[in-house]
């Protein structure tokens, strides 16, 4: 169950949390979203992951549902406002005074003011600092910023004192709003939860939740209302928006016995439509649990950044207290004031903030704009490894091919007749589902006798195998031809061609052809132009058809007659040869129930969401929700621009602060410079990695 983790506003403080949640017997996969802010936890586990909770951070709550969270974060962020601005006004005339008053028998004055402004902005974090310390946790962003400033005024340097703790206070209030507006857009982009269903029950309509609507009851669709549930339509015409689906905004028409999916929104037409999936299990649902559960699969980077920080920060302050004591020692006319004061610099730039909030913020705007788009990424560490694609590998039938069949050629020998052929042919495919069988019996056109059938097998990569009228009829490629001996004068045809013996004797063939998707040599050119080195397509169909649309679409290598099986080896035959295992990945994208496997083993399994299978979605890593392979490349180019942004981040915070650390050491920064150097950093890293939210691939700008 998921709960939303109220007050959580410090993202070193939800990576310790999680690390004390997977301390305990049963929570060893906890994983906190700091994004989303929220945790999945099994109920059983609740009073474990609380008595947890109240311990590392007693002022966080568990929270089933958000509305209160909302309100409450408002009524923290304006009372956070109020202090920021009385701290203001009290510091402003500190300084102005500060000079005048403090040699002078009024120097408390200049001690009331400033010290008051230190503690309306600094006690929380003091408070919370102190918290720490009495349970051992002795370096975190509070420990620092409290050191530095008590360092400050035990040597008289109030200002400075109020400026770090007013400064941080500003640094984290932005912080948190730039936060909260990027949980606030992906809410709003994934705010196609439909609210209610128009139940339709005994000539009577009435609105009813989603959830209370059962399979095979009916529901009305109105014009302008969201589609709250998968169904078929039953009655009425009219166009859908299916783009908060597949982020493609071309209105789709839709008719008596189509399919339509929850969250698309219906146009003008009144539509009446049978549910064929509980709300649980619909479109909407699915893609909602998708992109709640992404930020939780964390990319190597912020797996790193995460561990960096908690090496990190005790390093800085023992770095601090070196640079406070040994000088002193060492070098002859050196005051313990002035290299305190450096140390406290050096406190102050060191906060890790910067790298531990804007790095998640940036993946987590990335799975939000691909989700835009249509395309649903189930993790930032598959947004990453979309970075690093070296090889990509195709499925044929139904992802660079449309996937429907239409029999084009019927070709009779040895004294077989055209319509006697296709006659044979449809019933010893009357069992099948396969594509092929179904446009076998559809160019007969007659109803056939299930009857007249039997004994019927089905031979895996290579046909069926049944009784008709008394008669053993053989159906399939050429491979089953030569397994049965069967004597046939034509192996290979200018399509897909299914082969029909009767009783030992070789009655014919009948050519099968398969569109090219239209977007689909767009795929393979922009994946070229992304610099994917090796595309390869496998199929279970035959060498002829593979070989001409390989050709057409510029794929380096194909691979035909394939069975599943055989696919998954030649998938982890590929991965094995790729020059830089570590670095360079593999994905494979295919779209039906026999992918799932390959889809599995892969790097980087993609699915064709949008008619694909629910076993190749559920195995996938990648979710195109539109039938277009072209899709693929755009995800890349979201990774990448993610990619980017996260290391424009590390390079900008670690630069940054390395060369006012040095400042600092030399004395040339002061803690104004330090404190300006922090905030600063982290407020331009945030609002850096929140551009990620509104990225629009080159092809839609």
């Amino acid at each position: 169950m998921r709960y939303k983790l109220a007050g959580l506003d410090c993202a070193g403080c939800a990576a310790r949390l999680e690390q004390e949640l997977r301390r305990v017997k049963g929570l060893e996969k906890a994983t906190i979203n700091f994004a989303a802010r929220s945790l999945d936890l099994p109920p059983e586990m609740l009073p474990a992951a609380l008595e947890v909770i109240a311990r590392v951070e007693p002022e966080v709550r568990l929270i089933e549902t958000d509305g209160d969270e909302t309100r409450e974060e408002n009524e923290k962020a304006r009372r956070n406002l109020y202090r920021i601005i009385i701290a203001t006004l009290l510091l402003v005339p500190g300084l102005i005074f500060n000079e005048q008053l403090h040699r002078t028998p009024y120097f408390w004055a200049e001690y009331a003011v400033l010290l008051a402004a230190y503690f309306l902005v600094g006690w929380p974090v003091i408070r919370t600092a102190l918290r720490n310390l009495a349970r051992g946790q002795f370096f975190d962003e509070t420990f620092l910023m409290t050191v530095a400033t008590a360092g400050a005024i035990a040597i008289h340097q109030l200002p400075e004192a109020v400026g770090v703790m007013l400064f941080y206070a500003v640094g984290e209030y932005f912080q948190e709003r730039a936060v909260n507006r990027s949980r606030c857009s992906i809410a709003a982009l994934l705010d196609i939860r439909p609210q209610y269903a128009n139940l339709k029950l005994n000539g009577e309509t009435r609105r009813v939740r989603p959830e209370e609507v059962e399979v095979g009851q009916a529901i009305v669709i109105k014009p302008g209302e969201r589609v709250p549930l998968d169904g078929e339509v039953v009655d009425g015409v009219s166009f859908v928006d299916t783009s908060a689906l597949t982020g493609e905004a071309v209105p789709r028409k839709v008719e008596k016995g189509e399919p339509i999916l929850a969250g698309m929104i219906n146009g003008h037409g009144l539509l009446t439509v049978r549910v064929t999936r509980p709300f649980e299990e619909s479109s909407v649902a699915r893609i909602l649990e998708l992109v709640e559960n992404a930020a939780a699969r964390k990319a190597p980077t912020e797996q790193f950044i995460t561990a960096f920080s908690r090496y990190y920060t005790p390093a800085v302050v023992l770095g601090a207290l070196a640079l406070a004591v040994i000088p002193p020692l060492v070098f002859p006319g050196a005051t313990f004031s002035t290299w305190v004061y450096r140390a406290l610099v050096l406190l102050v730039i060191s906060c890790p903030c910067a790298l531990v909030v804007s790095i998640p913020l940036g993946y987590f705007g990335g799975i939000g704009a691909a989700s835009r788009q249509g395309i649903l990424v189930k993790g930032a560490n598959f947004l990453d490894a979309l970075t690093g694609l070296h090889t990509v590998v195709f499925d044929k039938t139904g992802t660079l091919t449309k996937g429907v069949f239409r029999v084009t050629q019927v070709v009779p020998h040895n004294g077989f007749q055209e319509d006697e052929l296709l006659a044979v042919a449809a019933a010893a495919e009357v069992y099948s589902s396969h594509p092929i069988a179904q446009s076998i019996r559809a160019a007969y056109g007659q109803e056939i006798d299930p009857e007249r059938i039997g004994e019927y097998r089905e031979i895996p990569g290579h046909g069926i195998s049944a009784m008709v009228d008394g008669k053993r009829v053989l159906a399939g490629n050429d491979r089953l031809m030569h397994r049965e001996g069967i004597a046939h004068e034509v192996c290979n045809v200018a399509g897909t061609g299914i082969h029909v013996a009767v009783d030992g004797t070789f009655a014919g063939y009948i050519v099968i052809s398969d569109e090219v998707k239209p977007d689909a040599g767009e795929a393979v050119a922009r994946l070229k132009e992304f610099g994917v080195k090796n595309i390869v397509m496998l199929t279970g169909d035959e060498e002829a058809v593979a070989r001409r649309v390989a050709r057409d679409l510029g794929i380096d290598a194909y691979y035909a007659g394939l069975l599943p099986e055989d696919k998954v080896a030649k998938v982890e035959e590929l991965e094995a040869g790729l020059p830089d295992r570590r670095r360079q990945k593999l994905a494979f994208m295919g779209d039906g129930i026999n992918d799932a496997p390959v889809i599995t083993r892969a790097d980087v399994g993609v699915a064709m969401g949008g008619l694909g299978s629910d076993a190749a979605i559920e195995a996938a890593d990648v979710v195109l929700m539109e039938d277009a392979p072209s899709r693929l490349a755009t995800a890349i180019e979201i990774a990448r621009y993610t990619g980017l942004i996260v290391r424009q981040n590390v390079v900008l915070a670690l630069s940054i602060k390395a060369f006012f650390l040095i400042l600092g050491a030399f004395g040339v920064a002061t803690i104004w410079e330090a404190v300006f150097a922090d905030v600063g950093v982290a407020l331009a890293a945030i609002f850096n990695a929140s551009r990620t939210l509104s990225y629009r691939p080159s092809t839609l700008k």
